[in-house]
């Protein structure tokens, strides 16, 4: 059998070959495209405007490596401005070297990985190479047209749920304390998905400024789920900050404020974690029975052994009596104003919320305000789903062409076509096993899947 033996590379080396093939060929072809629509542009334009004066090459960082091409740049006559019709065609910038998939992609990686550096080495490993450093992406999140506006287009009720909370964030700077960012998670309620939930039409708020925390809520709820004051009902969840249950005074009758039972479990352990009454106070808690609680907490006053723990459980029930219906389950409540509650479940949202956000904006970490407002945003529009670039050249419309969108259209397939007839060339050119004699397996392998009908 040694005459059969063939010396053939490691799969690893294969796929990385591959890889590396494939960047090539896309680099390739993507500049034979975006040439032969700027050809195609040329020949469309309107000459008596658009002057052309000289071709530029340029090159763009992409998902697939580095891409260089060369594009027609013009004087426009009735501006007096220059410009290159590709770009505005196309709604890119070729002056900031980036491509759009390369920028979002960037971003995102900064919202999801844990600093700005692991989301560079994560987009090494992606593109093969250190194509940005950690204060490019740092600055493209800067930039980021990032916004969070986007009315949800069908409501599913006349209920709104609100889970609000803080996080306190460490700003930079000598002698500059952490500030408090106020988040607010809304949603219309849960859908199953296969065997998983998912909140319906979610959207998170970041409070901005120092206006009324809850008079802008309300006027952004009014923008993003057309709320109406008179007909829409707000279960509101928090724990127990100013700002939080103050929406208890500025809703009224129309919302049902609830603390948030992670905060409440967690301050009665802190109190009661050992004591026989424990057990009990946790089934009471467990079903929401805010008047049973009641009894359990002044039935241990002055059990605990600890003036601290005294001073705690005392103030905590002077809390609960003081917001009556804050621990019971919101469902009761929304039932005594007429709304069905099937398919509903208990609030506790909030602290999950901050948890991811929290695990990315702290950890010895410090900001400016301006890169943590913008990271913030990005962050949430990620969260949402309504992530979107909206284009970094801003053209005035008229340095358009005034081609209608199906011709668009047909100039990208032609083009496609025209860039297309290079893939086989470019292929066979490099990758080296296509380049083998006759005989050989791989050739041998590749005309049996030729003649079988696979490629």
């Amino acid at each position: 059998m040694k005459h059969l033996t063939t010396e053939w590379p490691l799969l690893k080396e294969l796929e990385e070959q591959l890889v590396r093939t494939l960047q090539k060929v896309f680099a390739v072809l993507l500049a034979a495209l975006l040439e032969e629509i700027d050809q195609q542009l040329a020949e469309a334009r309107d000459k008596r405007r658009y002057q052309l004066k000289d071709k530029r090459p340029t090159t763009i960082q992409t998902l697939f490596g580095e891409v260089t091409f060369r594009r027609n740049y013009y004087y426009d006559r009735q501006t007096g401005n220059y410009t290159f019709l590709l770009d505005a065609e196309l709604g890119f910038d070729g002056a900031r070297s980036i491509s759009p998939c390369l920028e979002e992609t960037a971003v995102e990686l900064a919202v999801e990985c844990s600093s700005y550096r692991k989301a560079a080495r994560t987009l090494e490993s992606i593109v093969g190479y250190a194509v940005m450093s950690h204060e490019a992406i740092r600055q493209l999140v800067l930039e980021a047209p990032v916004s969070l506006h986007r009315p949800v287009s069908q409501r599913h009720g006349r209920v709104l749920f609100v889970e609000a909370d803080g996080l306190f964030i460490s700003r930079q700077g000598k002698g500059k304390r952490a500030k408090e960012e106020k988040i607010l998670a809304v949603h219309e309620g849960w859908k199953r998905n296969g065997s998983q939930l998912e909140l319906v039409n979610r959207r998170h708020y970041l409070h901005e400024g120092e206006g009324d925390v809850w008079e802008r809520f309300e006027e952004w709820l009014m923008n993003e789920y057309a709320y109406d004051p008179c007909r829409d009902l707000l279960i509101i969840n928090g724990d127990a900050a100013s700002w939080i249950t103050a929406c208890r005074e500025y809703f009224g009758k129309r919302a049902c404020f609830q603390l948030d039972r992670f905060h409440v479990a967690r301050e009665l352990r802190q109190c009661l974690s050992g004591h026989p009454r424990w057990r009990e106070v946790r089934k009471k808690l467990a079903k929401q029975d805010e008047e049973g609680l009641l009894v359990e907490l002044n039935s241990a006053v002055g059990t605990l052994e600890d003036e601290a723990k005294e001073k705690q459980m005392a103030a905590m029930i002077r809390r609960i009596e003081s917001m009556p219906g804050c621990i019971r389950d919101d469902r009761e409540w929304l039932s005594e104003q007429g709304v069905e509650t099937t398919g509903m479940r208990p609030m506790g949202h909030a602290e999950s919320v901050m948890s991811r956000f929290a695990h990315r904006v702290k950890s010895r970490r410090s900001w400016k305000d301006q890169g943590l407002r913008a990271f913030l945003r990005a962050m949430a529009a990620r969260i949402d789903g309504i992530w979107r670039r909206n284009g970094q050249l801003v053209e005035e419309e008229e340095t358009r062409t005034a081609a209608s969108a199906s011709t668009k259209s047909k100039r990208i397939e032609q083009a496609k076509r025209k860039a297309g007839r290079l893939w086989a060339d470019v292929v066979r050119q490099n990758l080296p096993c296509l380049q083998r004699s006759s005989g050989t397996p791989i050739h041998q392998a590749l005309s049996a899947l030729r003649d079988g009908g696979w490629v």
